[in-house]
């Protein structure tokens, strides 16, 4: 009887030592979930497509000059686009949608749509069928375009073509500039976050025919020389399985926004000149503001990519340069980004800002070849042209596992982005067709083409 007394005695505290040790492990197994669910999520790139145009998409130099010529533009507009072209780097391949070779070009909405979706609907059917993706699997859509914005949005005419989900997350973004593309994945990547085990698709193009300016002002009248025809689409996942097939992985994005500043700001900027013409002007201190741009958003992605041995010494001639104000002014050692990555892919917003970004890199000819043959080639696509260069170099084979991407791009507002991408597999990339005559390239470009 004791001794049952003494079992039912200790009976509380077997419950209580019973209801601790479960609580430890409801606990621990919280603890457990909760730093799984926190993990970051890795974002792959599975794989990209870039618009190719038609043959007869072509708009060699004589033909521009033959269209500025019949839309009646004053002897000063003629000679000026002129002057521009010869210096553009472009060469007789680079394309305009059928509307702007017309003898009287004329702007219109259906046109303007016609252009959109005949680059939108062409990348991504090619990139569906290099993914073999059903399009009912895609979550997350985002298209850009940055001064056409039609009612539905273009987004929504990519979701009718291919019948997507009902449920599908849509969006689009307008008046990006040239930086939306990477703006688009930096959209996704929150998106993928935060709605795990998805794929989202990134639609890029620009249309030209809106855009196109028969005025007199030559800050406006930039933009029909230097953008042609183009357009990308790609597709990312957050989906640990797709790490097998995935061509790269995410390592950093950093956004640089310097619309604060009233320079910056109206650097590139949309408006009606003195005769009521709708163009987008492009300020001469364009260098300049993309320059200030560049350094700003260098400066938050040093850290995260340079090896400590480069931000030693860039620290170092900083201090150098304070302690030696007084007396002599030392130069900023700039960081030598090619112990960071082994490929650049510079927009191709112009001859101009590529040997700018060259120069004051450091960077070496085979590290801008990408970028000079793209806006050789194809010009200035706006905010899809780093996918070009992406393109340009698997179609060399010069890309390896465990190589480290920076994708530069630079856009009105002022803005400038970057990605770094890491590739996450050693294998043989096909030629893609933005680049079937890959073994042409690359090819010596003159300053100067005379346009007779």
């Amino acid at each position: 009887m004791a001794m049952t007394l003494q079992h039912v005695s200790c009976l509380p505290e077997l419950i209580l030592s019973s209801t601790h040790h479960f609580m430890m492990v409801v606990v621990a197994g919280v603890v457990v979930l909760y730093l799984m669910y926190k993990r970051k999520v890795s974002i792959y790139l599975i794989d990209f497509a870039c618009y190719r145009p038609p043959d007869s998409y072509r708009l060699p130099m004589s033909v521009f000059i033959e269209n500025i010529f019949l839309d009646n533009m004053d002897p000063d507009s003629i000679a000026f686009q002129i002057k521009i072209l010869e210096k553009s780097g472009f060469s007789e391949e680079t394309c305009v949608p059928p509307s702007l070779t017309r003898l009287s070009p004329r702007k219109s909405l259906s046109f303007a749509m016609e252009e959109a979706v005949t680059v939108m609907y062409s990348v991504v059917t090619d990139l569906f069928q290099k993914t073999n993706i059903n399009p009912k699997a895609i979550d997350i859509l985002i298209s850009n375009s940055t001064v056409f914005c039609p009612t539905p949005s273009l987004s929504a005419a990519v979701i009718n073509k291919f019948k997507m989900k009902s449920n599908v997350m849509s969006f689009h973004l307008s008046g990006m500039g040239c930086s939306a593309g990477i703006i688009a994945v930096d959209l996704a990547k929150d998106l993928l976050r935060v709605h795990r085990n998805s794929l989202a698709l990134i639609v890029s193009t620009e249309t030209l025919l809106l855009n196109w300016y028969t005025g007199k002002n030559p800050s406006m009248l930039i933009t029909n020389c230097l953008f042609r025809m183009g357009g990308a689409a790609v597709l990312l996942s957050s989906r640990e399985q797709d790490r097998s097939r995935a061509k790269y992985e995410l390592q950093h994005l950093v956004r640089t926004n310097k619309a604060q500043d009233d320079r910056s700001h109206a650097c590139v900027f949309q408006d009606e000149d003195s005769e009521n013409m709708v163009g987008v002007s492009i300020s001469k201190n364009i260098l300049h503001v993309a320059g200030d741009a560049l350094k700003v958003n260098i400066a938050a992605l040093g850290p995260l990519v340079l090896p400590f041995s480069e931000q030693l010494r860039y620290g170092l001639s900083i201090v150098r340069q304070k302690i030696m104000w007084s007396t002599r002014r030392s130069s900023i050692y700039v960081p030598d980004f090619k112990k960071a990555f082994e490929h650049f892919c510079i927009h191709a917003g112009g001859r101009a800002v590529i040997q700018a970004i060259e120069k004051n890199l450091g960077l070496r000819k085979q590290d801008v070849e990408p970028s000079k043959m793209t806006l050789y080639k194809f010009g200035n696509t706006s905010s899809s042209s780093v996918w070009y260069e992406l393109c340009y170099i698997e179609a060399k084979g010069r890309m390896k596992r465990g190589d480290r991407v920076w994708q530069i791009t630079l856009g009105s507002g002022f803005k400038c982005n970057s990605a770094v991408w890491k590739c996450i597999h050693n294998s043989e990339f096909e030629i893609a067709n933005a680049w079937n005559d890959i073994c042409s390239y690359p090819v010596e470009v003159p300053n100067v083409v005379k346009i007779n």
